[in-house]
């Protein structure tokens, strides 16, 4: 049972979204998880490192696992998830940021590219309205 107004807008605002604006949100989630995550390796705050790392990877394995491999760029996309899983993983097991702060980088060019191809998509569908 949802009580906190906070958890009912977010849950609302999940059933309302297109699946981009949903796709936007796992990379948000994912690079905001590793973050804190490299936040606790830093201050050698184990417990919420792997917490946080933890929670990096399950969006990452769940974008991995939404992929539409009917598509040609879905094997290279899937090959770079698992690329920052790999680099997550080392981050948590040997305890350094390094690794954790080079899958943030590739997280946060993959939204942004995401991000430019919806407003490229959305534009077109406007279009189309207008000309329609």
């Amino acid at each position: 049972m949802i009580t906190s107004p906070y958890e009912k807008y977010r849950q609302s605002s999940v059933q309302t979204s297109t699946p981009s604006q949903l796709l936007l949100m796992l990379y948000d989630g994912a690079i905001r998880f590793v973050r804190t995550g490299i936040d606790g390796l830093q201050k050698q705050d184990l417990q919420k490192a792997n917490l946080n790392l933890g929670k990096g990877q399950s969006i990452v394995n769940e974008l991995l696992s939404s992929l539409d491999r009917s598509y040609a760029v879905s094997e290279g996309l899937a090959s770079m998830y698992e690329y920052i899983n790999h680099l997550l993983i080392e981050a948590n097991v040997k305890k350094i940021a390094e690794p954790a702060e080079e899958a943030i980088g590739y997280l946060m060019e993959l939204r942004e590219t995401f991000a430019q191809a919806a407003k490229i998509s959305l534009a077109s569908q406007g279009q189309e309205i207008q000309h329609g």
